[in-house]
């Protein structure tokens, strides 16, 4: 039966369309004759064509699509106060040097009022490898912190509670090994591990599609992130053992909806795993989470945010059965986009990070880093994540913005470019699907092509200055830039690391460790059982990083990638 709402907004729809012809035909094109736009052709950032005005004839025909925050399809927000009980998490990355370096950055940031830790891992580390493996040298402590063995991970979290600040970790083939150090600390200091907070990013899939860091095969890569999700799920109630990444896709080259969608083809990948061992959905769903770019295209962005949080929650409750509302709620980390970011006219990348975080907040970030101003030459100095963080303090202090939950819903153009994306999500699984699934679509270079296809598309238009970088293609200064100052690493940070790692080795029970590796093959060996268990037992006999991963690199094997052209 129709109801008396539903005709009223036949009405209308059909009364504003009727208003729009004539306004085409007679204002607008009474006016373009005289002043005509300046180009033929406006598309959002990720290349969909935009329209001219939008009206609610391009509102969803169900109000239950837009709804109500912290009720399903969870359109407007997971929760029902957002920002109104409580305001993301600042979160700032931080890593580099040895250990104790990075504890050194995480008391200041925590001293400027961040809120959350979120660790950035050297090169070494994000490969398994150990600080003294000739393929390091020179990558110690460069771009993250370096952390070996326990002891390090132990120096890392130095007089920081890890029962009252959550702590993100950005590491992925090596995850579980940094998991399993984090668990050992928090053991070895007495501390209830249901009361921890924070996530590994354990992403391993978007690494074929993007990144580009695995050191085992897919499958065997993937029981490791099915491992870590089901010891979470029976032990540490607040931690989420997975941060899905659209980010790292979007950095590669991809677009606002091709981020989205491989992510949540990625998260069903990883929830079909799981859900396979007989662990009911709503046991994990809870925690897992998720971490995305905010670009520049401003309502691009927040309609991707909003997109992606209905998908998942229909994907959630329609394909897998959740009962669950947490199961249900997609919660993500944003992080502003590096990408953007210039070597020329640096100031202006305190502009662009302000505007792109700001895109994260309207679209209902639980958790968000703002990049610093000199990213683009090197990790950033302690002045730039300052103004980085007071960019979040404004946002959330100043502004008002976080006094309405989600304040844009509801605009024509915005649920317009929500259920766009969101309907693009539909199209990409069914060319997955066709491909055999996520796995066989990897190993068969898709997303990897579609990546590289717009990764190229994009520089040709910024080439061409058809999309426009200012400082690179537009508004160009002859004149050099100021010199800003940026991070400076310590030189003997490598050397001092590499001879605590060799004082570890030296200083441990050799027994102990012998008996750790030869348990944690046999388990490695039998792909029913559960990794953590003998991962944990292998970081507190002090096994190091690298001879953990080179002892399973002979049970699983290596990967190598069919290159896209």
């Amino acid at each position: 039966m129709t109801t008396n709402r539903e005709l009223a907004s036949e009405a209308l729809v059909k009364a504003v369309t009727e208003e729009l012809a004539d306004w085409e035909s007679d204002e607008l094109a009474a006016f373009t004759r005289r002043a005509p736009e300046s180009r033929d052709d406006y598309r959002t950032g990720s290349g969909a064509p935009v329209q001219r005005v939008y009206t609610p004839a391009d509102l969803p025909a169900d109000w239950d699509e837009i709804g109500l925050p912290g009720r399903y399809p969870y359109t407007r927000g997971p929760y029902p106060t957002m920002y109104r009980g409580r305001t993301w998490t600042m979160r700032q990355i931080a890593g580099f040097g040895q250990a104790e370096e990075t504890n050194g950055r995480f008391r200041y940031l925590i001293a400027q009022g961040q809120t959350g830790l979120s660790v950035d891992f050297d090169m070494p580390t994000l490969m398994g490898l150990d600080s003294d493996d000739e393929m390091s040298l020179g990558e110690v402590g460069r771009e993250g912190v370096a952390i070996d063995t326990l002891p390090d991970m132990d120096a890392l979290f130095d007089g920081i509670d890890l029962e009252q600040i959550s702590v993100s970790m950005t590491i992925n083939p090596s995850a579980w090994i940094l998991l399993a150090m984090y668990v050992a600390v928090a053991e070895e200091r007495g501390l209830d591990l249901d009361k921890l907070s924070g996530t590994i990013q354990n992403d391993i899939l978007k690494e074929y599609v993007a990144q580009k860091e695995w050191i085992f095969p897919i499958r065997p890569s993937m029981r490791i992130v099915r491992d870590t999700v089901t010891y979470c799920a029976g032990r540490m109630a607040r931690y989420n053992p997975v941060n899905i990444s659209g980010y790292h896709i979007s950095e590669a080259g991809a677009n606002a909806l091709q981020e989205i969608a491989f992510t949540m083809a990625i998260t069903r990948a990883y929830v079909d795993d799981v859900v396979a061992t007989g662990v009911d959905v709503d046991a994990f769903a809870p925690r897992l989470s998720f971490f995305f770019v905010s670009q520049a295209d401003l309502f691009e962005e927040v309609a991707k945010f909003r997109a992606v949080r209905r998908y998942y929650a229909k994907m959630m409750k329609q394909r897998y059965g959740a009962k669950n509302p947490q199961s249900m709620r997609l919660r993500f980390h944003a992080q502003t986009a590096a990408a953007t970011l210039t070597k020329p006219q640096p100031l202006n990348n305190i502009v662009r990070t302000a505007l792109q975080a700001l895109s994260a907040v309207l679209g209902g970030a639980q958790s968000l880093h703002t990049n610093g101003l000199d990213e683009a030459y090197t990790i950033p100095s302690e002045q730039a994540m300052k103004v980085a963080l007071r960019t979040q303090q404004i946002i959330a202090d100043e502004t008002n913005v976080p006094n309405v939950i989600d304040p844009l819903g509801g605009s024509y153009y915005v649920e317009k470019l929500t259920s766009e994306l969101e309907h693009g999500i539909e199209r990409y699984f069914e060319k997955i699907d066709e491909l055999g699934g996520v796995v066989a679509a990897i190993e068969q270079g898709f997303f990897q092509r579609e990546i590289s296809d717009t990764a190229y598309d994009f520089a040709r238009r910024k080439a061409s200055g058809d999309r426009p970088v200012i400082g690179v293609n537009k508004n160009v200064d002859t004149e050099p830039d100021a010199k800003i100052e940026t991070h400076q690493l310590d030189p003997e940070s490598e050397d001092r690391q590499i001879r605590r790692l060799k004082q570890v080795r030296s200083d441990r029970d050799p027994r102990r460790a012998e008996a750790a590796l030869t348990a944690l093959v046999e388990v490695a060996r039998d792909d029913s059982a559960n990794l953590m268990a003998a991962t944990i037992e292998a970081v507190k006999a002090h096994l190091s990083m690298g001879e953990i991963t080179g002892a399973l690199r002979d049970v699983f094997g290596t990967y190598t990638e069919t290159p896209v052209f």
